[in-house]
């Protein structure tokens, strides 16, 4: 499995980004697909998760802002971000694992990584 984020970059406060991410030789029926991201000097945090039947969850301080999608028939992970502050800058990675009871909400292990996309708000 393969998975690879695109579509970081740097933008004005205020400005919004879309990332993309496509998760190679996985095709699990059942799964989870998520987005954390990771400040310099600061821990990884959940953004938002999305499993096999569209259900999401996002961090509390982000609802509103960030949005989770999916193309199931390309099997590609979105998140459009909307109102970027500078705070938000972040390395921004994708997830994805087997889907297990109750939910994803909340999961933080996951089984395939990307290796992340640099998103930079300037202000």
């Amino acid at each position: 499995v393969q998975v690879e984020e695109s579509g970081g970059g740097s933008v004005q406060a205020g400005g919004s980004l879309t990332l993309s991410c496509t998760a190679s030789g996985f095709s699990h029926s059942a799964y989870c697909m998520a987005w954390f991201r990771q400040a310099p000097g600061k821990e990884r945090e959940g953004v938002a998760t999305i499993d096999m039947n569209g259900r999401t969850s996002y961090a509390d301080p982000l609802k509103g802002r960030f949005s989770v999608s999916q193309d199931n028939a390309n099997r590609t992970l979105y998140l459009k971000m909307n109102a970027l502050q500078p705070e938000d800058t972040a390395m921004y990675y994708c997830a994805a694992d087997f889907w297990f009871w109750p939910s994803c909400k909340d999961r933080k292990e996951y089984q395939y990584w990307g290796q992340g996309t640099q998103v930079t708000i300037a202000s």
